[in-house]
């Protein structure tokens, strides 16, 4: 350590160095480095997991309780729970923050200078810079939601923001880091702010609220009703942003509770609301949303899927970056295993895992019910291995999404084989193998009626950047006509539910599995 009273922390692979005031918890500087606190830093979890290479970081009972004894001695730490007292090299399980951008073509009017649209996510956001004369993209910027560090899902962060002061809070870390990225893409682009006209939002309920600054305590408990979900209109000085002072600033509206704007956005892109028959969109992440649509109806819901789908509370999960095992198929009786950027498995990603879960069914390492054939763990390739846990934490996530289509078809007065085009959205839907996606059971209906979307919230964001005043009421007309199902409130939800996380006994496809299978405990 300096005279100065800094330290030195140096990470790897990345290359990366900072040095902060002696006693500085890891969390304040890391998260900007893509390491996640799924559980809001609170020490519940292995999702901060890094090792230190040189120097330590004192270990307490939780971190105890959450790694082995192994582990800590090969220098793994819960970083939410480090402070960095000296000099020190560690080695970070994630390190690279990538989102899905979405460059498909649309139809518009031209309109005069320049729109930004941007998608909020729950861990990721994407800001894009158009010419709204001829609808060109000028710049693009992603960036980890800073929200993060309070809670890596909505309901840690609602439980954060209910909180003295934490609405607050919240508020001003998305509302900087938009008005930060932003700065970026004229910056970046050299095009002048003078000309920006409009920004339009989109995001899930709680980031809807969040970013307006809206009371989240309704969506704190039972019936999870928000009282001002509708379209917001801000104006940049009270968002802390240095831009002209008449540029239109809007938050897209929701579609009731847990449906937000980025599923409007997602209607808005694919069209499905003016479909001859019927057709339903799924937006595959932390929350699953679900529409069903036709021209003359909408219906939606939602269902706490968890973030098993991006690789997080799984062992060996990582984001999709370099080095996560991202593709798995079965080869002479064995798992073989596909990395991004061709290096040794660190981790697997969200698509990985629904691979390797299929091949394990095909070869009946895993059993329909979930259990391993044989022992706690079963090993993909290097260091990377599938626990029974960790197939748990998928099971839950597919029964919650194929439970709520299963019910929501059911309400319409419909089945599978009455859907013409599923249409799979966000960045998982985008890359998961749909042939493991059915053999999972999380798509129950002939694949050729199955089409990755891309990110729907950012196209329908852009699409709403040339509409015109007068055409808010689209919005308002969409949200009028669609109905939003409870599934919390569905009596059967809970049956259904259980009955869903069971794996397909054989390939829905007919092929056989290379080892006889029968459903045991």
């Amino acid at each position: 350590m300096g005279n100065d009273g800094l330290v030195t922390v140096r990470m790897q692979p990345v290359s990366a160095e900072v040095k902060v005031p002696r006693g500085t918890p890891m969390r304040d500087f890391l998260f900007e480095q893509g390491v996640e606190f799924p559980c809001g830093g609170n020490g519940r979890c292995r999702g901060c997991k890094i090792r230190i290479v040189e120097g330590d970081a004192a270990v307490n009972e939780a971190q105890r309780e959450h790694l082995t004894a192994t582990e800590l001695a090969a220098g793994w730490r819960l970083a939410c729970q480090c402070r960095a007292e000296q000099d020190m090299a560690i080695e970070l399980r994630q390190w690279d923050a990538t989102i899905l951008t979405n460059e498909a073509e649309f139809g518009f009017v031209p309109r005069e200078g320049l729109g930004i649209a941007v998608d909020i996510g729950t861990t990721t956001l994407v800001a894009q810079l158009l010419d709204l004369q001829n609808g060109h993209v000028l710049g693009v910027k992603t960036s980890l939601n800073p929200q993060a560090r309070h809670g890596g899902d909505v309901m840690s962060r609602v439980q954060f923001a209910v909180a003295d002061g934490g609405l607050a809070v919240l508020r001003d870390l998305i509302r900087h880091e938009v008005g930060r990225l932003i700065r970026y893409l004229f910056d970046a682009s050299g095009a002048s702010p003078e000309r920006l006209m409009r920004v339009v939002l989109v995001g899930n309920t709680v980031m809807h609220h969040l970013f307006c600054g809206i009371d989240l305590e309704p969506l704190s408990h039972y019936p999870f009703e928000p009282v001002a979900d509708g379209l917001q209109t801000l104006r940049p000085s009270e968002l802390g942003w240095d831009i002209r002072g008449d540029v239109e600033v809007q938050f897209l509206p929701c579609l009731g509770s847990f449906v937000g704007s980025d599923v409007l956005a997602g209607i808005l892109a694919t069209s499905i609301h003016t479909a001859d028959r019927l057709t339903m969109l799924v937006d595959l992440g932390t929350n699953g949303e679900i529409v069903l649509a036709d021209r003359t109806r909408l219906m939606c819901a939602s269902t706490a899927a968890g973030p098993a789908f991006e690789g997080a509370r799984i062992s060996s999960g990582m984001r999709a970056a370099t080095g996560a095992v991202w593709k798995v198929s079965a080869n002479d009786g064995h798992p073989r295993c596909e990395v991004l950027g061709n290096e040794a498995p660190r981790g697997i990603c969200g698509s990985g895992l629904v691979d390797a879960v299929a091949v394990g069914l095909d070869l009946a390492a895993i059993r329909p019910t979930g259990r391993l054939r044989e022992g706690d763990r079963w090993r993909l390739c290097g260091d990377v291995s599938l626990t029974q846990t960790d197939i748990r934490q998928l099971q839950l996530a597919k029964g919650a999404i194929a439970a709520g289509i299963r019910l929501l078809l059911q309400r319409w007065g419909a089945s599978f084989d009455d859907v013409t085009r599923l249409y799979l959205a966000g960045a998982f839907g985008n890359y998961v193998n749909r042939s493991s996606a059915q053999r999972i059971g999380l798509l129950q209906m002939p694949l050729d009626k199955v089409a990755p979307a891309g990110n729907t919230a950012l196209l329908g964001a852009k699409i709403a950047l040339f509409s015109e005043r007068s055409e808010d009421n689209r919005f308002a007309a969409l949200r009028s006509r669609t109905e939003h199902v409870g599934l919390n409130e569905d009596p059967q939800f809970q049956d259904v539910y259980v009955e869903e996380m069971v794996f397909p006994a054989s390939d829905p496809t007919g092929r056989a599995p290379d080892i006889e299978e029968g459903i045991g405990p």
